[in-house]
């Protein structure tokens, strides 16, 4: 008797968003978003402070069972799968089988054609089921070629680039795959067809193609070559640009942020980037990714007279201290110290000490080891005393005296 198996689709909101399985014990971080537990732990045991999805910087790192949603998740096991010994069809909550090398060869025939919609779409609703399924994809010869040869193509239509971009973004972590687009791509003198396909996403894409996209982009600048090929396009820089001054969703800020602090490696493209006004723009809006790019901006002299010159700047910066990463910290004290005690502006030092900034360089200053950040750290107490008519440090000595039991 042929034993006969139906697969259902599986809900969205069941699924973690981590593992991509249904859930087996969710639990929602102070960010509102619901994990697996198990999923969770490993992620934040693993040395991040950040919501895996949103990628704010966790205030706390406790989570709470969502019960609700367990229950409903059980509610639907139940109801989707039948007891044992019955004679009708099994109900499978597994992913959908995996396709044959025949099956993927004609689905990469039909992709290569020029109405490729529904192809892209049951290739990026196969890749999106399980970590086997990305797998398979990133290993089968040609597949990846193909899906970024969408990219490249004259006259595609918005639907598909932002299919194929959505494939990409999720066989990124495979092993070969960035480096494999990176040679595809940015190596193949082919660069500027798949940077204005970018563009496009860019401009007319939905909130979550911009995002996955500029991650693609990111992941793609391997090397300093890549870096300069991707910044020079005169098109991308500007809508990057014109996206951290207009939008307000923070993933997406980040990633631009992201990939702009990347591409940063030159003067020349510091120099643009400061010309159009991205210290302002950082400032309105201040994240860990703005601290990196302000930390990469300020490396020149350029960048040091942009930040002094930004009213709101300095007082962004002072905030953020004791609040951000261990990186985030040591991008905040490189700004302050660049523009305190390389160009020595006053209007940033008393920013700073109106801030509350000196009593946090003095925390940062006695938790750190010996190294940059405790050095930058003396350097802007000893650059402050002088502002700090009101403080009394004037007898502080900024090497570090340890009491030791008798």
């Amino acid at each position: 008797m042929v034993k006969k198996e139906l697969y259902i689709t599986v809900p969205s909101v069941f699924r973690c968003p981590i593992s991509l399985d249904v859930m087996k014990s969710p639990v929602s971080l102070c960010t509102g978003v619901t994990y697996d537990r198990s999923s969770i732990q490993k992620w934040l045991e693993s040395g991040h402070d950040t919501c895996p999805t949103t990628m704010q910087v966790l205030p706390s790192k406790d989570f709470i069972p969502n019960l609700t949603l367990h229950r409903l998740i059980n509610l639907w096991i139940q109801s989707s799968t039948l007891r044992p010994g019955s004679n009708s069809p099994r109900l499978l909550l597994a992913t959908p089988p995996a396709i044959s090398e025949v099956q993927a060869k004609l689905l990469m025939e039909k992709v290569e054609r020029e109405r490729c919609d529904d192809s892209l779409s049951k290739v990026a609703e196969f890749v999106s089921c399980c970590e086997e399924n990305r797998k398979f994809v990133a290993r089968f010869d040609g597949f990846v070629e193909v899906i970024a040869g969408v990219l490249k193509r004259k006259c595609v239509e918005i639907k598909a680039l932002e299919t194929a971009v959505r494939i990409l973004d999720l066989i990124l972590s495979e092993n070969g795959v960035t480096e494999g687009l990176n040679k595809l791509i940015l190596k193949s003198n082919q660069e500027s067809k798949f940077l204005s396909a970018i563009v496009l996403i860019l401009q007319h894409g939905s909130l979550n193609s911009k995002i996955k996209s500029v991650r693609v982009l990111d992941s793609l600048a391997l090397d300093s070559e890549s870096k300069r090929r991707i910044s020079d396009s005169q098109d991308l820089i500007s809508i990057l640009l014109q996206l951290l001054k207009t939008n307000n969703n923070g993933s997406l800020n980040d990633a631009v942020t992201s990939i702009l602090t990347t591409i940063s490696i030159t003067r020349s493209i510091r120099s643009r980037l400061i010309e159009n006004g991205i210290v302002e723009i950082l400032s309105n809006s201040l994240t860990e990714k703005s601290l990196k790019l302000l930390a990469r901006l300020s490396t020149c002299s350029e960048g040091r007279s942009a930040i002094s010159s930004e009213p709101k700047c300095a007082a962004a910066i002072v905030e953020k201290l004791l609040k951000v990463s261990k990186r985030g910290t040591e991008d905040a004290v490189t700004v302050l110290w660049s523009t305190c005690c390389l160009n020595k502006e006053e209007k940033v030092k008393e920013a700073v000490v109106k801030g509350n900034g000196v009593t946090k360089i003095l925390v940062i200053m006695q938790r750190e080891g010996e190294g940059n950040v405790k050095m930058m750290c003396r350097d802007l107490v000893k650059a402050l005393r002088a502002v700090c008519k009101d403080w009394c440090l004037g007898s502080y000595e900024t090497k570090t005296t340890h009491i030791r039991p008798c």
